[in-house]
Formats: C-alpha cells, sequence, structure tokens
C-alpha cells in the first residue's frame, strides 16, 4: 500500500489543492499538513482530519491512514441541492452515493445509523454561515427545534431549503440568516432533519 503521505501529495496536486488551503479546511494552522508529510509530524493524523480528506477528495480513508476501516459509517448522499436561496422543488430524495463517517464524530454527534444524510448548500440566503457549495451533514432523526432552535432543511409549500428554524407558541417557525433574502413562503415549515455538520472545500 502507497505511504499516505505520499498519496495526500498526489491527490492535492491532482485537484490543484494546496497543502495550506486543506490544512485550513480541517481548522488547522496553515503548516499543518505540510509538516505532517514532510517532516512526519504529527506522526498520524488524527481521525476526523483523515475523515474530512477522504470526503475532500473522494477516496477510501484507508489510503490517507485510516485503520479499521469496518468501522467507518456509510452515510447517504443525496442529489438534493439543498436550497439557501428560493428553494428546490423536488418529488423525492434519490440517493446518488454514500460517504464514509468517521465513527467518533459520528457519536460525538449523536447520530443514529441510516438516520443521516450528506446534501450540498445553493444559494446565499443562509450566509454567512452557509455559503453555496458547502455540503451538509444532516440528522434526519432530529425534527425538534426545542428551546433553542437550531438550522434544518425544511420543506416548505413543497419546496426544500436549509433555515434557521424556532419555535413560536409550539410551532416551528423558519427564517433566513442574509438579512437581504427574500421572504418566504407563508406556509407549514416541515422538519426534515437538523444539520449537525457543515464540510467545506478549502479555497
Amino acid at each position: 500500500m502507497d505511504d499516505p503521505r505520499t498519496t495526500l501529495i498526489d491527490l492535492a496536486a491532482a485537484g490543484g489543492t494546496s497543502l495550506a488551503a486543506l490544512s485550513r479546511m480541517l481548522g488547522r494552522n496553515p503548516a499543518y499538513i505540510q509538516q505532517y508529510v514532510h517532516r512526519r509530524s504529527p506522526r498520524t493524523l488524527e481521525e476526523a482530519d483523515i475523515a474530512a480528506l477522504a470526503r475532500f477528495f473522494g477516496v477510501d480513508p484507508v489510503r490517507l491512514g485510516a485503520v479499521a476501516a469496518p468501522s467507518w459509517w456509510r452515510v447517504k448522499r443525496l442529489d438534493i441541492a439543498v436550497s439557501a436561496g428560493p428553494g428546490a422543488l423536488i418529488d423525492a430524495e434519490v440517493v446518488t452515493g454514500t460517504d464514509l463517517l468517521d465513527p467518533g464524530l459520528a457519536r460525538r454527534l449523536g447520530l443514529q445509523p441510516d438516520r443521516a444524510a450528506i446534501v450540498r448548500v445553493r444559494g446565499d440566503s443562509m450566509e454567512p454561515g452557509l455559503r453555496e457549495g458547502d455540503h451538509i451533514l444532516v440528522d434526519t432523526a432530529d425534527r425538534h427545534p426545542g428551546p433553542r432552535g437550531g438550522i434544518f432543511v425544511v420543506r416548505i409549500d413543497g419546496t426544500v431549503m436549509v433555515k434557521r428554524v424556532a419555535l413560536h407558541a409550539g410551532v416551528p417557525r423558519a427564517r433566513s440568516d442574509n438579512p437581504l433574502a427574500p421572504p418566504l413562503p407563508d406556509a407549514p415549515v416541515e422538519l426534515i432533519g437538523r444539520v449537525v455538520w457543515q464540510m467545506r472545500a478549502p479555497v
């Protein structure tokens, strides 16, 4: 098997992505990946970092140094481009594949097997928190805003969106984070699942 460091260098070069950009994607200092591949410090990447890099490059985490691959969660990737703008009318949720999720992260997020999905954000009405092209991990078992509310994938008047939801007199109400976004339809809000994780490609 190829050295995970060599694999990472090759994948970054093929994708035109710098090691510094990958480090920033992981929330690390810009030299983190460079030190890993060239100075072997750290000696291994954390499982969550391996999982994020594997999702970004679309490869098996084992190629990047993951162990115990069978324990990794497989999460459905849906073809819905969840709209943070006017919304996307869909007839059905179609699975286009699966992504691998670090089981430790899944446990920390409280996810249940087969009750999660990954979808892509479209539009700017949830900026600055969510941007066009972000991928979000949705806990489809959690459809309860609770007293503090949260960000949910919702369906309003047949249209699927990602919005901030809070309860008002026990009824879920949705709104956009971007004050310049157009108003939402005046219709009941159906909760599809809570957004529990966000993934953004490095720039």
